[in-house]
C-alpha cells in the first residue's frame, strides 16, 4: 500500500504555489510530521508534512514547477524508519531544536527560517557551518554566511565587478505585481503635515514601566497612531471606504493593516476590528505578528482582508516618503522618524521632536478637503493625547 502526498488546500485568492524547495528525494526515509517540501504562495511559504513514517517512493514535481491544490507530488511507501532522521516533527518548531552532532550539513540540519531564509538568499545549506544545538544551522547561519560570501568576493576578485542573480520570490514578485497596478489604475495623491510627538513622548515615558509591568508588552508609538486613526476614520469614512469595480463600499468595522518588514518582504498582517482594542491588545498583537513574520509563520488570514493601512519607514530612518496604497484599500498613512526640530510656539523659537506624517489616497474616492482633514485629526489627536482616552 502506498500514501499519495499531494498539494494542501490553498487559502482562499491563492490560485496556485511554487515548489520552492525538497527536503527529501527518492529512496529516503522520513519520519511522520517531517517537512518533505516547501511550497511559496504569493503570500506565505506553505509546508507539507509526511501523513506517516516510510520511504519516499516516487517524485512527481520538481523545483520551480508551479503546483495547485490537490495535485499530486509524491508517492510514499509507509513503514517503520530503521534510521533516524534529523528534521522529525519537534524539528519543525525552532532553529534551536537539538540535532545529531554528527549530521551531514544539508538541508535537513536547519530549521524552516534557516532553510527559508538559505533559499531566499541562494545561500547552500550544506556549506553554512551550524551554531546551535548538536550543530544545527540557524537563520543567523545563513545571514552570516551570505554577508561574509558577498565580503569575501568583493575582497578576493578586488577591481573586477561581480553579480549575483537570484530568481524573484513569489511573494516579491506579487508586490511588484500589485505596486505597479495600483500606479496605473488610481488617482494617487499624497498630502503631509508635521506632528509635535512631545507630549506623546512625554506620556510614554512617565507609564511605559507600568504599562508593559501591568500587560507583559512595552509601550510604543503605534498604538497611539492606531487609535488615532480609528478616531478619523469614524469622522472621515470615504478614507475607510475601499473600490469594487465601479462601486464603492463604505465600511462600518476598522481593519487595521500594519506593515512590516519581513525576510520574505513587506507584509501586512491586520488588527481586525481595532476600534474595540486597547493599547495593550494593539501592542500586543504587532509583537506576535512582527515575531510571526520573521520566523516566516504568518498565514492568509493574517494577512487577507484590511480597510487602511499604517506603515513605519521612521524605523528605518525615513523622514518622509509618499506611500503606495495596498489596494482596493484608498488610503495608507505613512509614520517617520521623529527629529529634534527647531519650531515656533507662542512666538518664540522652541526644540520639539517632530514627525513628518503622510496620507497618500485614491483621489477618485476621497478629495483633497477630506484627506486633509483626516490628517490634520490625526495631528490633533496625537498632539493631545488625552482626546483618545476621552473619546473627542
Amino acid at each position: 500500500m502506498t500514501i499519495e502526498i499531494k498539494v494542501p488546500t490553498l487559502p482562499e485568492s491563492v490560485s496556485d504555489a511554487t515548489v520552492a524547495k525538497w527536503y527529501k528525494k527518492v529512496g529516503d526515509q522520513v519520519n511522520r510530521d517531517e517537512n518533505l517540501i516547501d511550497l511559496e504562495t504569493d503570500k506565505v511559504m506553505l509546508e507539507v508534512p509526511a501523513p506517516a513514517s516510510g520511504v519516499l517512493q516516487e517524485v512527481k514535481v520538481e523545483e520551480g514547477a508551479v503546483v495547485t491544490a490537490d495535485q499530486l507530488l509524491a508517492i510514499l511507501v509507509p513503514g517503520e524508519v530503521t534510521q533516524p532522521t534529523t528534521d522529525g516533527a519537534d524539528a519543525s518548531t525552532a532553529d534551536s531544536v537539538d540535532a545529531p552532532a554528527t549530521a551531514d550539513k544539508d538541508s535537513s540540519a536547519a530549521g524552516p527560517a534557516a532553510r527559508r531564509a538559505a533559499l531566499e538568499s541562494g545561500v547552500d545549506v550544506s556549506s553554512v557551518a551550524g551554531t546551535g544545538k548538536g550543530g544545527r544551522v540557524t537563520k543567523s547561519d545563513v545571514n552570516a554566511q551570505n554577508s561574509g560570501a558577498t565580503s569575501s568576493a568583493a575582497t578576493i576578485v578586488a577591481g573586477s565587478r561581480t553579480e549575483k542573480r537570484v530568481p524573484m520570490s513569489r511573494l516579491r514578485a506579487r508586490i511588484a505585481e500589485r505596486l505597479v497596478e495600483v500606479q496605473q489604475t488610481a488617482a494617487l495623491l499624497t498630502t503631509f503635515n508635521e506632528i509635535n510627538m512631545k507630549p506623546v513622548r512625554d506620556l510614554r515615558a512617565r507609564y511605559k514601566d507600568q504599562f508593559e509591568k501591568k500587560h507583559g508588552v512595552r509601550l510604543g508609538f503605534m498604538s497611539f497612531f492606531t487609535q488615532a486613526v480609528v478616531h478619523a476614520l469614524q469622522q472621515f469614512p470615504a478614507v475607510n471606504a475601499s473600490i469594487d469595480g465601479t462601486d464603492i463600499i463604505y465600511h462600518n468595522f476598522f481593519d487595521i493593516g500594519i506593515a512590516i518588514g519581513s525576510p520574505r518582504g513587506l507584509v501586512v498582517p491586520i488588527l481586525r476590528n481595532a476600534e474595540n482594542m486597547n493599547m495593550a491588545e494593539i501592542e500586543g498583537s504587532i509583537k506576535d505578528y512582527a515575531h510571526k513574520a520573521k520566523e516566516g509563520k504568518l498565514s492568509i488570514d493574517d494577512m487577507t482582508g484590511g480597510t487602511f493601512t499604517i506603515t513605519n519607514g521612521g524605523v528605518y530612518g525615513s523622514m518622509m516618503s509618499t506611500p503606495i496604497i495596498n489596494p482596493p484599500q484608498t488610503a495608507i498613512l505613512g509614520m517617520h522618524n521623529i527629529v529634534d526640530r527647531a519650531v515656533v510656539e507662542n512666538g518664540e523659537i522652541v526644540v520639539r521632536p517632530m514627525m513628518y506624517v503622510a496620507l497618500s489616497y485614491d483621489h477618485r474616492v476621497i478629495d483633497g478637503k477630506e484627506s486633509v482633514s483626516f490628517l490634520k485629526t490625526i495631528k490633533e489627536l496625537i498632539e493631545d493625547p488625552a482626546r483618545l482616552i476621552l473619546g473627542v
